[in-house]
């Protein structure tokens, strides 16, 4: 673990010294003499400094810049990238000063602090930093564009939202009107329009995919799903929940007189370049409306099935499913377990010019280009049954279903498969091997499900460790009985984990990876399914799942280091075909 780079013997105490930048990386011979007088003819044109001209020039990187001063100043030189930041230590800035100064206070030496600095050579940020932080600081050469990041990273902005949550709550006062407030709520610079925009502002910086504004009876929470996690973005006064539940109702256009009733509706928000689409939905609850928002990344871009994870004998049988003119293919798994960005991928693989490919979801997620994309909207009557009948008039090669609901929609989906048309869809299951028996429940004919079904795919999300902070972890007793269980009796499985830090935000842990297994229809399979014989087909099934299933690509996770073994057993230990 890299911690500051490299020190100077004694780090250098006192303000630093008046240097022109130049001159620096001259003496240092970082750049030459023409190009500085070129550069400087340059400031006088734009006004812009020094080391950012030579920068977007690419006469010098931000990282040998950096390494100049520090050289010159001698003081250290930091890579915030890997440096192992204390919450409390780096608190002791506030964040506004932070931000301000774009300063982050590495390390505290007794009588002295260690701070990161984007400019080293401000004198005026050096006396404000020393006047606010009351004690003698050390300064350290950073890469400036690592600074704005690093800051973001460590105060997530809780200072910022915290701060308009009690604005907000002050302009409410102990009486709520809220048709003035609604009606203030549209300025740009209302606490609550200025709350909700840091909210989601923070939200996307962390990477959430969910947003919960839940009242309680001590007041209100706000939690944000991080790799399938929840994490508090802030607590607040419970007031201001009614006031953030409207404002989002206006927004998503629903009725903001009904608060007894749930809703769903959504929105779009643009942040800097970004588009986000938000799916709302309310809830009444106890103390007031519990309000959660899905945000769709609309800039994320769609990744293909070589680059979701999925392992490489299951892609090359996925893809032969899919050259397939005909038939059914499902993706199962839980909410939240990335099945509608697997049938996305797998659209990208088969979208050609040559294909009428349609699409009936609720609602529409991405966009692809060449697509027709319909929306259900019940509101109406656009059922995904209505829309599917429709669709078929539609002369289709390939029909997508965001989902068969019931049992209507699953047999128009089969009818549709069985008669020259390949259907993807999503079941929620728990498996691969007793999908089959999902469509039976919901009352499709066996026979149906015997000749459209081709393959069923089941996935799960784990947490991937931090690249940063992963380190061996010794397995628990019940973790070395699981990696027994597994066939790594003997032991020689060398688990990791994530210790946490200021990369992962403490957590261990730095995004997710899919785990799968593929279960395609045979002779044996078919024929146990057209008898409705749960037992043989469950059988069979396993047989043909041994050693591919959920449980033992979690393994191959962790036995590559990539995941704890923790999260492999919260998969391993919901799948029962290990038999």
């Amino acid at each position: 673990m890299a911690t500051a780079a490299v020190p100077a013997p004694e780090l250098a105490r006192g303000r630093p010294e008046k240097l022109r930048l130049g001159d620096v990386l001259v003496q240092q011979r970082l750049i030459s003499q023409e190009q500085l007088q070129q550069t400087l003819e340059l400031q006088r044109q734009t006004g812009k400094k020094t080391g950012r001209l030579l920068i977007e020039s690419g006469v010098i990187t931000e990282e040998l810049l950096a390494n100049g001063l520090a050289r010159q100043l001698r003081i250290p030189f930091v890579n915030l990238k890997t440096f192992p930041f204390r919450a409390d230590v780096v608190k002791l800035l506030p964040e506004s000063a932070a931000r301000r100064f774009r300063a982050v206070v590495l390390e505290d030496k007794g009588d002295t602090l260690l701070v990161a600095l984007a400019d080293p050579l401000d004198l005026a940020a050096y006396d404000e930093l020393t006047r606010i932080l009351k004690r003698n600081i050390a300064i350290a050469a950073v890469p400036e564009s690592q600074v704005p990041l690093a800051l973001d990273r460590l105060y997530r902005r809780t200072e910022e939202i915290s701060g308009l949550a009690r604005a907000l709550e002050k302009d409410l006062g102990d009486a709520v009107d809220f048709g003035e407030l609604s009606a203030s709520a549209g300025l740009e610079g209302a606490p609550v329009v200025r709350l909700l925009q840091s909210m989601f502002e923070d939200a996307v910086q962390v990477g959430a995919s969910d947003v919960h504004i839940e009242p309680q009876e001590a007041g209100l929470q706000i939690r944000v799903r991080v790799d399938g996690v929840l994490q508090t973005q802030t607590e607040a006064d419970k007031r201001i929940g009614a006031a953030l539940a409207q404002r989002l109702k206006l927004m998503a256009g629903l009725d903001i007189s009904e608060k007894r009733l749930p809703q769903d509706g959504r929105f779009s928000v643009r942040l800097k370049d970004t588009t986000i689409d938000v799916r709302l939905s309310t809830l009444p609850t106890a103390y007031g409306e519990s309000v959660v928002m899905r945000l769709l990344n609309q800039g994320s871009g769609m990744r293909r099935l070589d680059a979701i994870g999925m392992p490489a004998d299951i892609l090359k049988r996925f893809r032969e499913v899919l050259s397939r003119s005909a038939g059914l293919v499902l993706v199962t798994g839980p909410t939240g377990s990335g099945k509608t960005s697997t049938l996305y991928a797998a659209l990208a693989e088969i979208n050609a010019a040559e294909l009428k490919v349609i699409t009936v979801e609720d609602p529409v997620e991405y966009r692809l280009p060449g697509l027709t994309q319909v929306q259900v909207n019940d509101k109406i009557e656009l059922t995904f049954a209505r829309v599917l009948r429709a669709c078929l008039r539609q002369d289709p090669d390939v029909i997508l279903v965001g989902e068969m609901r019931d049992s209507e929609t699953a047999e128009i989906g089969l009818r549709a498969a069985i008669t020259g048309h390949l259907v993807l869809s999503t079941l929620h299951t728990r498996d691969a091997v007793s999908t089959p028996f999902r469509l039976l429940d919901m009352g499709v004919p066996p026979f149906m499900v015997s000749t459209a079904l081709q393959a069923v795919i089941a996935q799960r999300l784990v947490r991937v460790n931090c690249d940063v902070c992963a380190e061996p972890h010794p397995p628990s007793p019940q973790e070395q009985a699981w990696l027994a269980s597994m066939g790594d009796a003997g032991g020689s499985v060398q688990p990791k984990r994530g210790r946490g830090c200021s990369a992962c935000n403490g957590t261990g842990y730095a995004g997710r990876q899919g785990v799968y297994e593929l279960l395609e229809m045979d002779a044996e399979l078919t024929a146990a399914a057209t008898r409705a014989d749960p037992a043989a087909f469950l059988r069979i099934g396993r047989e043909r799942m041994k050693g591919r299933t959920l449980a033992f690509h979690a393994f191959e996770l962790v036995r590559a280091g990539r995941t704890s073994v923790a999260e492999a057993m919260r998969i391993g230990q919901d799948d029962d075909t290990l038999e």
